[in-house]
């Protein structure tokens, strides 16, 4: 049986760290309202002019660099991102062409904080199906440019990076001792649309927008939805909670991630934390997460990893993977 195996992971964050105590100066908060509510203590910021295609460039440099290829190698890009360059085209192909690749194809997808969820089982597809080889997987995002700078519950949540994962396809007995990827949970529900999403738009104002939250009714889907949709991949893959290594959760909040754990009954030491130093970077949160979980030496190669997200729309969704 063929098998999405990961071969290279990187990841990139912008020079400029804000911490909480900055936004002491413009905000009614303080360092320790928002590590409370969140258990955020700073996070990255693009400098001006950086853009969302730069830094997944640099995320996918580092990651070709662990896996000892080049760009040539790479069939296909798989960017995901709710906050592209441009309208069109797509930051995939803007990455494509900054890394030199003049062959394969690329594409976005936007499932906002699922994004990268949403990505890996597309490139899972893509390779079962034989359609590619190689596929260079990216979570990245600049969150920073659809702040409301006023909300103080929203714009001390969110910052900005990117993340990079190279998959490849590699036989496997077909069962769940097998590296890569084992089986993977998708899910959206539209009622839930104006729980969390941005005002603005191409056909709607002809603007960007800003983000808007209602952080309560998000926490509470969030970690009913997360526990269930890891616990349906996990069935897929046949494997239990006791049998994973790590789950590497998005990023969003503490407090999600600690609740989604014991609902999973996971304990925290087995589960990858960067939300304190990075914020939520949306898509970009789960591989920045496996990209430092890698390179503190937690996640092995035989590791059983649980990656799940939620993010608007509502979508989420669930990938089990054995590094």
């Amino acid at each position: 049986m063929i098998r999405a195996v990961p071969i290279g992971i990187g990841h990139y964050l912008p020079a400029r760290v804000v911490e909480n105590a900055e936004f002491e100066k413009t905000l009614a908060t303080t360092d320790e309202w928002i590590r409370d509510r969140s258990g955020i203590e700073r996070r990255h910021f693009a400098a001006e002019g950086e853009t969302t295609s730069q830094m997944a460039i640099a995320a996918a440099r580092a990651a070709l660099d662990m896996a000892g290829l080049a760009a040539s190698d790479i069939d296909a890009i798989v960017v995901a991102t709710s906050t592209p360059d441009l309208t069109f085209p797509s930051c995939a192909t803007m990455v494509q062409a900054g890394l030199g690749m003049e062959r394969g194809f690329a594409f976005d997808i936007q499932a906002v904080c699922a994004g990268f969820v949403y990505a890996l089982t597309t490139a899972n597809a893509l390779i079962l199906s034989g359609q590619a080889r190689r596929v260079l997987v990216i979570g990245a995002e600049t969150f920073s440019k659809i702040m409301d700078w006023t909300d103080r519950g929203t714009c001390v949540l969110f910052g900005d990076g990117a993340g990079a994962l190279i998959l490849e396809a590699q036989d496997g007995a077909g069962d769940a001792s097998d590296r890569g990827i084992l089986a993977t949970d998708l899910n959206s529900d539209g009622r839930y649309r104006d729980l969390l999403y941005v005002d603005g738009g191409v056909s709607s104002s002809q603007t960007t927008g800003v983000l808007r939250m209602e952080g309560r009714e998000v926490f509470r889907h969030a970690v009913e939805k997360l526990a269930q949709t890891a616990h349906t991949a996990l069935a897929r893959a046949g494997v239990g909670a006791d049998d994973v290594d790590w789950i590497v959760p998005h990023q969003a909040n503490m407090r999600i991630i600690a609740r989604t754990a014991q609902k999973m009954g996971v304990g925290l030491d087995r589960v990858i934390m960067t939300v304190q130093d990075h914020g939520n970077t949306s898509a970009a949160s789960i591989p920045l997460a496996l990209s430092v979980g890698v390179a503190r030496g937690q996640i092995k190669t035989g590791d059983l990893l649980v990656c799940e997200a939620i993010g608007g729309g509502l979508a989420w969704g669930a990938v089990v993977m054995r590094w």
